[in-house]
């Protein structure tokens, strides 16, 4: 099976993957097992195997309930959409031996894929909740955080140095919290913090804050200027957050290599 195959299938999984992020994100903020056939939120009847065919079923129905015509919402195939392309992005990026991290060989490209594609998963469930909900549950950012510890160790990474990067970018988020008494962030931030230090390092967990700043500042004032939000809103920053650090995943030493340039 050549590689343009694969990862083609590689990103049908990837769908597949995405739709069932989808019923984690739904079931997490309703309390709900993840067991059991999926309803429409509306009428409340079980949704037909057919009509939960990825993507597919959504635009066959055009976007509402066989039953009872109620919306369902975009957000259903856009993260299995999205979900798919990053499946075949970290694919191909791994196969080719493209962007690995310094402590990596080539020899595990498969295993530093089946990590990057387990953290997408979480961190796409993380920008999604934090964003719809203002929340980041424990739930994903813990299993997470040991994840990414595991697996950079198995692929050769220094312990200590992630734990000294985690604890550093945690201990940014912790100070803040503290001086301000939980008003500027949450603790979820925290354990953002310490996420993006066990998986990503210290420069390029830099590099993730950096961009998670640029870009919440940038839709911060877009929103205040078409008056989406007030100056004093919330802001979901674990959203931006989980945005940042999939950024630096894939572009981190390309992004710091263009800054240091500018600083010359």
């Amino acid at each position: 099976m050549n590689v343009i195959l694969w990862t083609i299938v590689i990103s049908l999984v990837g769908i597949a993957v995405g739709s069932f992020l989808n019923v984690v994100i739904f079931r997490s903020e309703k309390k709900l097992p993840l067991t059991g056939r999926s309803k429409c939120l509306t009428c409340q009847e079980p949704v037909t195997k057919l009509d939960l065919i990825p993507i597919i079923s959504f635009f066959a129905l055009k976007g509402r309930c066989r039953r009872c015509t109620a919306v369902i919402e975009w957000q259903y195939p856009i993260i299995e959409i999205v979900t798919g392309v990053l499946f075949g992005l970290l694919f191909v990026r791994a196969f080719a031996g493209v962007g690995f991290p310094y402590f990596v060989d080539n020899s595990q490209w498969l295993l530093l894929f089946v990590r990057d594609v387990v953290m997408v998963c979480f961190l796409l469930i993380i920008f999604v909740y934090d964003f719809k909900y203002s929340y980041i549950l424990d739930r994903f950012t813990i299993p997470a955080m040991i994840l990414a510890l595991l697996f950079n160790i198995a692929l050769g990474a220094d312990a200590t140095s992630l734990l000294f990067s985690g604890l550093l970018l945690g201990s940014f988020f912790a100070f803040q919290f503290l001086i301000s008494n939980g008003r500027w962030i949450g603790g979820g931030d925290i354990r953002m913090g310490l996420l993006m230090g066990f998986f990503l390092g210290i420069t390029n967990g830099l590099v993730a804050l950096f961009v998670a700043y640029i870009i919440g500042a940038a839709a911060g004032i877009i929103l205040i200027t078409f008056k989406k939000r007030k100056a004093d809103s919330h802001v979901p920053f674990g959203t931006f957050l989980a945005l940042g650090t999939l950024v630096a995943m894939f572009w981190g030493t390309q992004i710091l290599d263009w800054y240091l340039g500018l600083l010359g």
